[in-house]
């Protein structure tokens, strides 16, 4: 059989068993497996065992990964996302619909130290949702801004998924930092935007509250210094050169560790939970990496990316069509898959794809920008019905809200991130103008 179909036949028997709620690491692993075994044999297959763990798993910039977990997971627990939430508020709460852009805002912050889009979102619900349902805000409006903005933890740095597509195309990860962060305000910039539209068609879903003196206000940035203060010191450190990513995200964890000891008062049961949950949730990535990394070897054997980006690269099929198709199967997919394992599947044949097309950009940019991209449209895949994970978290935080009003909620924000792929898609400056600016 060619290795073409049977690169194909592996890619449908993989989408069958992610319908049917497979595991995705396993449904990877046991596709690729078996698809590894038909093109070269089962003893080469045993021979990729006995090295690939090692190779793949002692990589140091993998290393990244568990330690950011664990500076989301001990951020969560040492009461950061609070002292965040009300220094939002002080200032700009008393605006009508001020509370969700207050929420917002403290989720831009948080995701700045945490790096994940579920863990931003379930954390600052805690203590955002009581606050605006106590202040008359809707349950859409409410339940909207949070999901919407729990979405920025996986873009604004440090992103433990922008991390893996970076080691995923080999790129830089420093710089893919800093491709994001003008994204990131836009995406700020933009759920303030749809916020105060939204009030101003349902005034009566987001009204204002009393305003907070100057006093109160000065108070709560005494309260949230040290947040600063790690996101300063972690990625100012990582872009002037003082240290690598993983040596960053290790001063990250020390800095966000002593905040919990000395501020917070997390005590020794806590700080066991943050490890437990950082295995946890480190395996379980981990797991996916290892079944994604099968998969791909196995699509490699078969040449299949390659031939891929070769017949786009001859077809007579503008570049920006074949990248707005993509975008549409990243929208599709997001409604079904979690962001993770949508960019371990498709990053392997479209980045070569991408890549072989002349969009009139350097190598360099041309990944950025792709990279970028694929981030936002599956960040918009967490807020889209039917299956958005943010959504579901949100929904199992604030159970006197119908799942449809949820649903409701998001759909100004939704709004709001296609306005934001079309900025990104016409001008790809936003996505490496940073990068050009600071590392020259």
């Amino acid at each position: 059989m060619d290795a073409t179909v049977i690169a194909t036949i592996m890619v449908i028997v993989l989408l069958l068993a992610i319908f049917i709620r497979m595991p995705i690491a396993l449904a990877m692993g046991a596709v690729g497996a078996v698809g590894y075994s038909v093109l070269a044999s089962p003893y080469a297959l045993m021979a990729y065992f006995n090295t690939a763990w090692v190779d793949k798993f002692m990589s140091y910039e993998l290393a990244i990964v568990p330690l950011f977990i664990l500076m989301g997971h001990l951020a969560t627990r040492t009461g950061i996302s609070g002292a965040i939430f009300q220094a939002s508020n002080a200032w700009i709460g008393h605006f009508r619909g001020g509370l969700a852009m207050a929420a917002v805002a403290g989720c831009a912050m948080f995701g700045s130290i945490s790096g994940s889009s579920l863990a931003t979102a379930s954390t600052m619900a805690k203590v955002a949702l009581p606050e605006m349902r106590k202040h008359g805000y809707s349950g859409a409006l409410s339940s909207g801004s949070l999901a919407a903005g729990g979405t920025l933890g996986i873009l604004i740095p440090p992103s433990v998924v922008l991390i893996i597509y970076a080691l995923l195309t080999e790129q830089n990860i420093v710089k893919l930092f800093l491709a994001a962060t003008i994204p990131g305000i836009l995406a700020v910039i933009g759920f303030f935007i749809a916020i105060m539209v939204y009030v101003r068609l349902y005034p009566e879903e987001g009204p204002t509250h009393e305003k907070a003196d100057f006093k109160t206000r000065l108070k709560s940035l005494g309260e949230i210094w040290h947040v600063v203060a790690i996101f300063v010191v972690v990625l100012g450190g990582i872009y002037g050169g003082f240290f690598t990513p993983a040596e960053g995200a290790s001063v990250g964890v020390v800095m966000t560790l002593a905040v919990g000891l000395f501020k917070a008062g997390l005590s020794f049961r806590e700080l066991m939970d943050c490890l437990i949950d950082t295995a946890g949730s480190t395996a379980m990535i981990f797991a996916i990496v290892f079944g994604a990394d099968i998969f791909n070897v196995a699509l490699a054997l078969s040449q299949m990316p390659a031939e891929v980006a070769d017949y786009f690269r001859n077809a007579d099929i503008a570049p920006m069509t074949v990248m707005l198709g993509m975008i549409v199967f990243y929208l599709i997919m997001g409604c079904v898959m979690d962001s993770l394992s949508m960019i371990l599947l498709t990053v392997p044949v479209f980045f070569p794809t991408v890549m072989a097309l002349d969009f009139g950009l350097m190598p360099e940019q041309q990944a950025m920008w792709f990279g970028i991209i694929t981030l936002v449209v599956v960040e918009m895949g967490l807020i889209t019905p039917p299956v958005g994970m943010n959504l579901f978290v949100i929904s199992a935080m604030a159970k006197d809200i119908p799942t449809g009003q949820i649903f409701r909620g998001t759909t100004p924000f939704i709004i709001a991130e296609f306005c934001r792929i079309a900025l990104l898609v016409s001008f790809p400056a936003l996505s490496y103008w940073l990068v050009a600016i600071v590392a020259g």
